[in-house]
């Protein structure tokens, strides 16, 4: 008897994705739950599981293809014993120190991450670049595993001690998960009417607050007091008053949501990903930044699951941690609105008929005007302003 391998639901607006690592060749014995192959998606990594026991019948679909949900993956022959096969990449498992041939131990510690452990981003860049050498580079990632940027900084350095051996112009097929990025983003400008809208906060209140309660925050509640949880707090509070930025269009109706799952934007090596912080209104601040800070980790180690990725109601991004000043942040669909935030920095502004240095932010507000006019959009950021401007306003529901 042989059981299908398909392609499992992507989570909300994902239909595609491309086969990054099948785990096991034909003819192979998988034991049922065993992780058999790793796909890619716009939004995240994960690895589909074998649904029987046996051996590996067929592989429909080849590594480095796109495939949509539904599809064959491959097929399980169950019943049949298939050869055990020790595959260098097989995930989740450590390298066994009785391997035939070891690499040198004085290597290992030079490789700090060549090894299986590495993202698949950048196996594809060292495939690309056979003249840069895994077990060469140095790691930073988590446990020395290598980074994107730790590879392109090898081939600089490479170019730059060689520039007349290298070619002045390079070029490189996108990813298939960089183009299912890129046509997202363009689908997200043609479908929605998109316009942003801006406002700047003063954050001396907020920043001597936190410097205040940080300590004492951090030993009670066992997390570190941050901005983002307050700026979730307070778009969840001016969410409330403007339902509209809260809601979707879905045909010819509007979908108003009640409650407030919100997305925050966290920048991985793979590309940008959005896990949801569920129930922000029913949470506290310090659950709300131990949520933020659990997300983000899973998103840097990879370990994100579809349902960690779907149903969020509105988005907030922070360029500020990458030193953007301004910017217009782009709708994730279907929502409605994304709040933007930036760089904090002193500027001189006019107070009380005085001109004084205080600690500024702009603050951006993307929104679909098919929806949201603009009466609504200024009426949400001011709400945001005078939220993070004055804290006191969140605790009291102001």
């Amino acid at each position: 008897m042989s059981t299908e391998i398909k392609v499992p639901t992507l989570g909300e607006s994902v239909s595609e994705a491309v086969v990054a690592k099948w785990f096991k060749s034909v003819g192979d014995a998988v034991a049922q739950d065993e992780p058999l192959v790793e796909l890619e998606t716009d939004k995240v990594t994960l690895e589909v599981n074998a649904p029987a026991s046996g051996a590996l019948e067929s592989i429909a679909v080849k590594e480095g293809e796109s495939v949509e949900v539904g599809a064959l993956l491959g097929k399980i022959k169950e019943g049949v014993a298939g050869k055990v096969s020790a595959k260098k990449d097989e995930p989740k498992k450590e390298q066994s120190q009785k391997e035939e041939k070891p690499a040198p131990k004085q290597e290992e510690k030079k490789s700090s991450g060549g090894g299986k452990q590495n993202p698949p981003s950048v196996q594809k860049l060292l495939a690309e670049n056979p003249q840069v050498s895994a077990g060469n580079i140095q790691g930073s990632g988590k446990d020395g595993r290598l980074t994107k940027g730790d590879v392109l900084g090898a081939l600089g350095d490479g170019m730059s001690a060689a520039p007349a051996q290298g070619p002045r112009e390079k070029r490189v097929k996108m990813t298939k998960l960089r183009q299912a990025i890129a046509r997202r983003l363009k689908e997200s400008q043609q479908t929605a009417a998109i316009l942003t809208t801006f406002n700047d906060i003063d954050m001396t209140n907020l920043l001597a607050l936190r410097n205040e309660y940080k300590d004492a925050f951090e030993k009670r509640h066992g997390v570190k007091l941050g901005f983002m949880g307050f700026f979730v707090k307070a778009a969840v509070a001016a969410l409330k008053e403007i339902p509209e930025v809260n809601a979707q269009i879905d045909g010819d109706e509007i979908i108003y949501k009640n409650y407030y799952d919100i997305g925050v934007a966290v920048g991985t090596e793979q590309g940008l990903v959005v896990p949801v912080i569920r129930d922000c209104d029913r949470k506290s601040l310090a659950e709300i930044e131990a949520d933020i800070g659990h997300k983000a980790e899973l998103a840097r180690d990879g370990k994100l699951s579809m349902s960690d990725l779907s149903g969020g109601t509105f988005t907030v991004s922070n360029g500020g941690v990458y030193g953007s000043l301004m910017s217009t942040p782009i709708i994730n669909p279907p929502q409605s609105g994304i709040l933007g935030m930036h760089r904090t920095e002193e500027r001189p502004v006019a107070k009380g008929g005085q001109v004084v240095i205080r600690p500024m932010m702009y603050i951006a507000l993307s929104y679909d005007h098919r929806i949201i006019d603009g009466r609504e959009s200024v009426t949400f950021l001011k709400r945001v302003k005078e939220a993070v401007e004055d804290p006191r306003r969140l605790l009291l529901g102001l």
